[in-house]
């Protein structure tokens, strides 16, 4: 499996994201959803990961820089055909170390508050992270749960 940076376009990862937004809308309210476009992922402040095997795409994520110090974890998707695999603990590894290595001390993320939302919600506390306040241009909203760690 190869990691790959700034891959956005390819038909594979369009595909993927377009899958991720329509499931992010289908469970949360459209005020709710955070989850970043095509375009929003093409900016400077994201670092967008995809992971690989061989021209498989298994999972994406990113890193949006909030400020020198702090990142935020963005579109992190995993294929369906990966799940239950390691693929996301993967992914979580490979995007807190690239974070770390670009000087990033602290990582957040907003995730839903749903029921479809708690393996994910499971991975990150697996790895550390822990609830926290919103972050950034957050609101407090019932349909998000916050969460941040120190790396």
């Amino acid at each position: 499996m190869q990691f790959v940076l700034g891959v956005v376009s390819h038909a594979s990862v369009v595909k993927m994201l377009e899958q991720h937004l329509e499931d992010m809308y289908a469970t949360s309210p459209p005020e709710s959803v955070h989850a970043l476009d095509l375009n929003e992922l093409k900016q400077d402040d994201i670092r967008f990961w995809t992971l690989w095997e061989a021209d498989r795409l298994c999972g994406c994520g990113a890193i949006k820089r909030l400020s020198p110090e702090h990142g935020e974890l963005k579109s992190m998707r995993v294929a369906n055909y990966y799940r239950q695999r390691g693929i996301g603990e993967r992914l979580l590894h490979h995007l807190q170390a690239d974070a770390a290595q670009n000087g990033m001390t602290r990582l957040s993320l907003e995730t839903g508050s749903m029921g479809f939302f708690l393996p994910a919600r499971r991975l990150y506390q697996k790895f550390g992270f822990a609830e926290c306040a919103p972050f950034g241009r957050y609101q407090n909203d019932p349909n998000s749960v916050f969460m941040t760690k120190r790396l």
